[in-house]
């Protein structure tokens, strides 16, 4: 299953903020904040995908330490079982 990447309205404005400053500031372009807007639809069209699928990763990875950690503190209660 494919979704887009949803942004809530007010971090997409401040996104495309963001971009059209750094845009000017380091490769000195002056665009509108529709062309922000537009630039910021693609690239995160472009890149979200595989910046999403690390995070997966990431949080995968993550999680599988957690629970191995979890598994070792509850066998850590086990009782000796008398003979």
């Amino acid at each position: 299953m494919t979704r887009a990447i949803d942004v809530s309205s007010d971090d997409r404005r401040r996104l495309a903020t963001d971009l059209r400053a750094w845009l000017n500031e380091e490769l000195d372009l002056d665009i509108t904040g529709l062309q922000a807007e537009m630039l910021l639809d693609e690239v995160t069209r472009r890149l979200g995908p595989a910046v999403y699928n690390q995070a997966l990763y990431d949080a995968q990875t993550l999680l599988a330490a957690r629970i191995e950690a979890l598994g070792e503190d509850l066998l850590s209660l086990e009782r000796p079982v008398p003979r």
